[in-house]
């Protein structure tokens, strides 16, 4: 009785062979997997921040190429552009992989940049949103500065409404932050002249984004007249912007700054 079981045994064995190799397979294959993960894990975060000046150049270029063209789908193109803008900026900031300490001062500073463009409410464009936006992107680096000005666009807008104008708020203050980090970056706010007209340049950047915003969803027939004419309408309050802004960086830089530093030099922030 035992010979019969052994010679089914015996012919079972290229069958256990067979199932031994697909395992061995599944193995080699599932390392391969883990491995090519690891490998764009790795790759994601360069390839964001490769891609970070282009997006946020691609919004000036598509609002002016559209415009030019005099495309109907104008102002609906142009905000898909600057949503996808925001979101390849927090990407990038998520892929870098900041640390809890890094986090914890970039939420402070959102979080009171909010707070702050609410408390001013009543005072017509003094906000000190670009301020904090430009203090955080030269102390944290500029993904941190362009993330405190997005963020506080979004949440403050609970407050004073969400719109349609809300991408383009978050573009625009994150904008003037990251670009704080990068003159940072080369030492151009150094000097207190260069830190106060950057402050002012800034907010008229930023009136110039909101007023292109205006200007392609709602002014019709778009000519260059009327396109004069809604930036000139605006520019006392761009101004005041401004003023208000270096008003804001001239009480802020020094001790925020400092303060702000303390905590990347005892922790050893990696804020580039």
């Amino acid at each position: 009785c035992a010979l019969p079981i052994c010679l089914a045994s015996v012919r079972r064995l290229p069958d256990l062979d067979r199932d031994h190799g697909g395992v061995l397979r599944g193995v080699v294959a599932l390392r391969e997997g883990l491995a090519m993960r690891r490998a764009l894990a790795q790759a994601a975060p360069r390839v964001l921040r490769v891609l970070e000046l282009p997006a946020l150049l691609a919004v000036p270029v598509i609002m002016v190429a559209t415009a030019a063209a005099g495309l109907d789908v104008t102002a609906g193109l142009t905000l898909a552009v600057a949503v996808l803008a925001v979101g390849l900026l927090f990407a990038s900031f998520e892929a870098s992989r900041p640390p809890l300490r890094q986090l914890m001062p970039t939420a402070v500073l959102a979080a009171t940049a909010a707070a702050g463009r609410v408390l001013f409410a009543p005072i017509p464009d003094v906000k000190p949103v670009s301020a904090i936006a430009i203090v955080a992107g030269a102390a944290l680096g500029r993904r941190s500065g362009f993330v405190v000005g997005a963020v506080a666009a979004l949440v403050s807008n609970f407050f004073f409404g969400q719109g349609s104008w809300t991408p383009w708020q978050m573009y625009a203050w994150g904008l003037v932050g990251y670009l704080g980090g990068v003159l940072s970056d080369h030492g151009a706010l150094e000097r207190a002249w260069a830190l106060y007209a950057w402050g002012f340049v800034s907010a008229l950047m930023y009136g110039a984004i909101l007023n292109g915003y205006y200007v392609l969803g709602f002014v019709r027939p778009l000519t260059w007249p009327s396109v004069v004419a809604a930036y000139a309408a605006g520019a006392p309050l761009d101004i005041v912007h401004g003023i208000a802004t270096a008003g804001f960086l001239a009480v802020i830089w020094l001790p925020w700054g400092r303060a702000i530093r303390r905590v990347v030099a005892k922790y050893d922030l990696a804020t580039r």
